[in-house]
């Protein structure tokens, strides 16, 4: 049993934007107790062996707690591409976004899936009363009283706890099932929410053909999964050599589009079309200019 007093977390919007006025311009930073880390820090350690002893986290996951390494889903995107390339193959990529990831995972399919992965008996009831009876409460200071305003405490009734031990860990429990659905037509990498999807195809018949199929496949899995993309953030890339023209492709699910565009973020760095690397470059130099005359 998980013990009920070390279930409340204090959570504090965090500024992102210019926007201050904009509820989707905070991000939300959970306080958890101290005590509970460390508790969490022992069933991390259990359950961690049992992952590496049966080989269950995909390999297309970097962002593992076994691996935690960025630059590896880097290094991963950059060669599949230039191989492509290097083949004369076309190939895109779909750059997804998932709208609040953490704070919709389901509690009762996070259950189905952890006994799924052979976690049962008490270890399972224990998780079960880890996930149970959570409350938050939201406090917000305020400049001009120079106080805190204080919501009441409420029930937390989806979600992994952020600012957890155990938290990211049971996300990537939670989505490991995703790559293996569409590994067999197209190369998915992900780092924990962050998913992204290559293809590489000598035509644009199949081309076309298969990114369409992935695409509707991965909606149906994030439906089932009571999780869902934002279509507004979510970016199709199409890499290609200077010489060679792109190709335009239209890619929706139930008549919402997602975007094409020459560049896309992945996992903080800034990738263009070519791999010329002069977007992230430019971006990069206006945040330094920004530093230089701020700071």
């Amino acid at each position: 049993m998980f013990p009920d007093r070390l279930k409340y977390a204090i959570i504090k919007p965090l500024h992102k934007n210019d926007d201050r006025c904009g509820v989707s311009t905070y991000s939300p930073v959970s306080l958890i107790t101290s005590f509970s880390k460390i508790f969490e820090t022992g069933m991390q350690r259990q359950i961690v062996k049992h992952l590496t002893n049966h080989n269950i986290l995909s390999s297309e996951q970097y962002g593992s707690i076994l691996v935690l390494k960025m630059d590896n889903a880097t290094y991963k995107l950059t060669t599949e591409i230039l191989n492509a390339m290097n083949n004369k193959q076309l190939v895109g990529g779909i750059f997804c976004d998932l709208e609040k990831a953490f704070d919709c995972v389901t509690h009762d399919i996070l259950l189905s899936k952890l006994k799924f992965y052979g976690i049962s008996d008490k270890d399972l009831a224990l998780y079960q009363s880890y996930r149970d009876n959570r409350h938050c409460r939201i406090t917000i200071y305020s400049d001009s009283k120079n106080s805190n305003k204080i919501s009441n405490w409420a029930k937390v009734r989806n979600g992994v706890p952020q600012g957890s031990v155990l938290g990211p860990l049971l996300f990537l429990l939670y989505v490991n099932d995703l790559p293996k659905i569409i590994n067999k037509t197209s190369a998915p990498i992900t780092f924990a929410d962050d998913t992204s999807i290559l293809f590489a195809y000598f035509n644009p018949v199949d081309l076309n053909k298969n990114i369409h199929i992935v695409f509707m496949t991965l909606n149906k899995w994030l439906r089932a999964n009571q999780l869902s993309l934002n279509f507004n953030k979510t970016n199709y890339v199409h890499f290609t050599t200077k010489r060679n023209m792109s190709v335009n492709l239209k890619i929706d699910f139930n008549n919402n589009f997602i975007n094409s565009s020459s560049y896309t973020k992945f996992l903080g760095v800034t990738v263009n079309s070519t791999l010329s690397w002069n977007n992230h470059i430019d971006l990069l130099m206006k945040k330094l200019k920004y530093s230089l005359l701020y700071n």
